[in-house]
Formats: C-alpha cells, sequence, structure tokens
C-alpha cells in the first residue's frame, strides 16, 4: 500500500460532495487535513440561532464568516445549518416586549428578518441549507414536534420558513433534516411532511438524512428503503450528520480507552456497506457529510452516556486513515 494518503473527496468526485462538521479551532489547527479530505463543510454549531444572533438586535457572525472565508478561498462548498430548531434558539425569539408569548405577526416578521440578515450575508456563498431540523416528533401517535415554532406560528411554519429562505437566496438548494430518518414510522412522517409541502409548492429542494448510525444498525435495507422513499418525491438527498457509533444505544459501558478490535471489524464492514450503497444512489444523494472530521472530537464523546470516548469516523484521534477509509476506497 502507498504511503501517500489519498484525498477522501477525490476518491468520490464523481459521485457526491464529501464533507465534515467543523468549528473554527478545528480549521486553524487541521485546516490542511480537513481541505485535504473534504469539499464541503457545515459548520456544526456557530451557524445556529443563538450562536449568530442571541439578542433582538445583535449579529454575532465572527465564527460563521471564518468557516466560510476558509471554505470560499479553497474552492470548499458550505452547508447552511441551520435557520429553524427547537433548540439552541434564544428564548427572546418566542417573547414580545412584556416577555409573554410572541404573536405570529411578531414571529413571523423575527423569522423574516433572522433568515434575510443570515442566509442574505452569504448568498451565493453556501450551496444549501438545513431550513428546518427536526419537526418531526419521534413518538409514533404524534406527527410534528411539540415546539414554541409550532405553537406561536402553527404548522405553516415550515412553509414560511422554506418560502423566505428562498427569497434571501434563490440558488441555494433548501432542506428539511431530520435523525432517526430510516425508522419506519418516522420515515413515513417525514415523507408525507415533506410531500405536502411540496404539493404545495414550497421550495424544497432536498431531504437531509442525519445519519447517526452505529455498528449495529440500522441495517441496509431500512437504509435502502428510506433513501428509495425519500428519492421518489424527486428531490435531492444529502447525508448531513453520518457518524457510525461503535455502541449501541442501550450500550453503556465507559471503561473502554480504545475501541476493541470487533468494533473496529464491525465498523470498517458497516461503512464498506453504506459507501457501497450511497454510491448505488449516487444519482439521488449529491452530498454526504460526516458530522466531525475524525475521531479526537466527536458529539459522541460523553453522549448519550457521560465519561465515555467515541471513535465513529474513518480517521483516527491522530487524524489518521483507519481500515474502515481504505474499505470506502475499495483498497482493502
Amino acid at each position: 500500500m502507498s504511503t501517500e494518503i489519498p484525498s477522501l473527496h477525490t476518491a468520490y468526485a464523481d459521485a457526491f460532495k464529501i464533507g465534515a462538521a467543523v468549528h473554527t479551532r478545528m480549521l486553524q489547527s487541521e485546516g490542511e487535513f480537513i481541505a485535504k479530505h473534504y469539499n464541503s463543510v457545515t459548520a456544526e454549531n456557530q451557524m445556529k440561532f443563538e450562536e449568530v444572533h442571541p439578542r433582538e438586535h445583535e449579529y454575532t457572525f465572527e465564527a460563521a464568516d471564518e468557516i466560510v472565508d476558509f471554505a470560499v478561498g479553497r474552492a470548499i462548498g458550505v452547508r447552511g445549518h441551520t435557520l429553524v430548531w427547537h433548540n439552541q434558539t434564544p428564548a427572546w425569539v418566542f417573547e414580545d416586549a412584556s416577555g409573554g408569548p410572541a404573536s405570529r405577526e411578531l414571529m413571523l416578521s423575527l423569522l423574516k428578518q433572522h433568515i434575510d440578515t443570515v442566509v442574505g450575508r452569504y448568498k451565493g456563498q453556501i450551496y444549501a441549507w438545513d431550513v428546518v431540523n427536526e419537526a418531526i416528533e419521534d413518538k409514533t401517535d404524534v406527527i410534528m414536534r411539540d415546539t414554541k415554532w409550532l405553537r406561536l406560528l402553527g404548522e405553516d411554519y415550515l412553509a414560511q420558513a422554506f418560502h423566505m429562505a428562498h427569497e434571501a437566496d434563490p440558488d441555494a438548494l433548501l432542506f428539511y433534516n431530520d435523525y432517526n430518518e430510516t425508522n419506519p414510522v418516522k420515515r413515513e412522517k417525514i415523507y408525507n411532511l415533506v410531500k405536502s409541502l411540496l404539493d404545495q409548492g414550497v421550495p424544497v429542494h432536498g431531504i437531509g438524512m442525519q445519519g447517526h448510525w452505529n455498528i449495529h444498525g440500522p441495517s441496509i435495507e431500512e437504509i435502502r428503503e428510506a433513501i428509495e422513499r425519500y428519492a421518489s418525491l424527486d428531490v435531492q438527498l444529502h447525508v448531513t450528520e453520518l457518524d457510525v457509533s461503535v455502541f449501541q444505544h442501550d450500550d453503556t459501558r465507559t471503561d473502554l480507552t480504545e475501541p476493541t478490535s470487533e468494533m473496529m471489524e464491525l465498523q470498517e464492514k458497516r461503512y464498506e456497506e453504506i459507501f457501497k450503497l450511497f454510491r448505488e444512489y449516487q444519482s439521488n444523494i449529491t452530498s454526504v457529510t460526516f458530522w466531525g472530521a475524525a475521531d479526537h472530537y466527536t458529539w459522541l464523546d460523553n453522549f448519550p452516556v457521560r465519561g465515555r470516548k467515541n471513535w465513529p469516523f474513518v480517521f483516527d484521534t491522530k487524524q489518521q486513515p483507519k481500515d474502515s477509509f481504505w474499505r470506502i476506497l475499495g483498497q482493502k
């Protein structure tokens, strides 16, 4: 095997973009590594509402600007994440001047100002936005997640947000983004939501499949069924937050200082199968983003089990390729 490590995104240049979720510290310390292997980046947190618009008349774009400048200067695409979400949104957004619940009119005005300002700032520089994130409820018997957006604006808040984003940047691709997207019950709720928006003429261009999976599931068949179901709406698919945890959700052990050989073997096989499937549907899938860049940093550290390290990517803690990297390049 050659000692020269090939570029991951170059290996997939004929298929889809390969992305990573980043923050400014990563760009400062690992910019060369990121630029070599990823041709798309997503701000992990630094474009979320509370980060760029913490107070009504205050915008803080320094970190987001740094990410966009890094990417644009290296011809790397940027996915914007995210405009409307029930988390990481400051309380003032939902309140009127007296501290009571904001009216629908006030909420629409605030949302439009936010989207005009944020999307407008990066017009022509961000190729896709996760406009609405995680609006579907996980519980089987409930469709829409009970959020302040839903309570104060009504069910058309999604349509309103997509129309506003499209007006702010008509060339940006606009996505609905969610997790547990392969679960058959939630899959159908996501499908029906997006179909309803499309039937109303709402400018939804794609569905973001987060892809927070693990070495045991979901099955390749479940992922395939979700891809086919969403693709039947004739929208683009982005895998937006891919990681393959070495732990099942109910595995709560905290004693491991490195993954077991069995974990690594299962992860290799999973990544190989997953990327083989993605290539099979490359006419539908136009971007695949890992929710991180390498094992030294992942949101799965300490979540959902405090005090636990995870190793979910194809690069190790020293940004070196793991066997799973060579598997998805077809060289192992």
